[in-house]
């Protein structure tokens, strides 16, 4: 395979846009300020679009999907059988993304990134499988070099080809929270108790198993300290597809909605190939993974919900979504009070 290039991410710092827009807020019928944490997410929308009237056109859910090696080691409360069940269940229309994702006009794709099963080709889903799962990342690495290259290219690929302006990331592989977690306090510098979390529903003596299986995995990948050499160590084949999307997304200047804890180690990832690449982001959520909240600050992302969520699969950037669209209509459609006729409040 040739050699991976990866997309070049610009800085967006234009201080001219940059007042044009917080003037543009700042004169709405309102007090100044009053609408809170809506009018930052306007000015951030408005920078990454490069628009003083932002409109979200053709929203993509993109679900990326794949099975770990790793979850051979009871690091989840669940069987890797639910991966493609799963998978199956996103592509029927009876997920929680797949609802959320009907119930806000986002068009949903499903990447099987390296399931270990093969599919029924159908609408909605894009095969780019790698292999059947990742390796057994506490016995040797994940993924080889040439694997985790292969599936960030396909990200970069895949996003490509689809249209909009917004991507919305998700993701499904029994056993991914452990990879984020692994990727966290390699990447970051956290200890891993720090970093894990009871992922699908772990009590607390199966928490602390995992921290064990994942500090041993740790130890073994001890020179996996570059970003992608991280990536390949750890696994896994959709957490690195969304490696690929985040950098082509941010490429194009698309706003990205970033989900839980998986999606945001992609982006994590993708932050350290390309430092910029968090200006084009927004955080839909902060999970109840204790390594969720501990990622974004690290990222300096403010999420815009707190609901304890911990199902993944994109159901939280689902969700923040309408907040997206209405902080965009504020800004492109309120009326100024100068339009509107209306007085400020006097001068001190």
């Amino acid at each position: 395979m040739s050699t991976l290039t990866l997309p070049p991410v610009v800085d967006l710092h234009d201080a001219a846009l940059t007042g044009r827009l917080q003037h543009a807020i700042d004169n709405k019928t309102k007090p100044l300020g009053a609408l809170g944490r809506l009018e930052a997410l306007a000015l951030r929308i408005g920078t990454i679009l490069d628009s003083e009237a932002p409109r979200l056109a053709q929203p993509q859910m993109l679900v990326c999907a794949a099975d770990h090696g790793l979850a051979a080691r009871g690091v989840s409360a669940y069987p890797g059988d639910v991966t493609w069940q799963m998978v199956e269940t996103f592509l029927a229309g009876g997920a929680a993304v797949s609802v959320l994702a009907r119930q806000h006009g986002l068009a949903l794709t499903v990447v099987d990134c390296g399931v270990r099963r093969d599919f029924t080709p159908r609408d909605g889903l894009v095969v780019r499988k790698v292999a059947q799962g990742t390796a057994d990342a506490s016995t040797g690495p994940a993924m080889s070099a040439a694997q985790c290259a292969e599936a960030v290219a396909n990200g970069m690929a895949i996003v490509r080809e689809l249209p909009g302006n917004a991507l919305l990331l998700g993701e499904m592989g029994i056993g991914n929270s452990s990879v984020a977690a692994m990727l966290l306090a390699r990447l970051v510098g956290h200890d891993i108790e720090a970093c894990t979390g009871a992922g699908t529903g772990l009590d607390a003596e199966g928490r602390a198993r995992k921290a064990r299986v994942l500090r041993d995995v740790l130890a073994l990948h001890a020179d996996a300290a570059a970003p992608l050499d991280a990536l390949a160590a750890f696994g896994g084949f959709e957490v690195a597809t969304l490696v690929g999307a985040v950098l082509q997304a941010a490429e194009e200047r698309r706003v990205i909605v970033v989900d839980g804890f998986i999606a945001s180690a992609a982006v994590l990832v993708a932050q350290a190939l390309r430092p910029q690449v968090v200006q084009r982001c927004v955080a839909a959520h902060v999970s109840a993974e204790p390594g969720h909240a501990l990622l974004l600050a690290h990222l300096g992302l403010d999420p815009l919900l707190h609901l304890d969520l911990r199902l993944g699969e994109g159901s939280g950037a689902a969700l923040a979504w309408p907040l997206l669209e209405s902080a965009c209509a504020v800004l492109r459609d309120m009326a100024s009070f100068e339009a509107a006729g209306v007085a400020r409040k006097d001068a001190p």
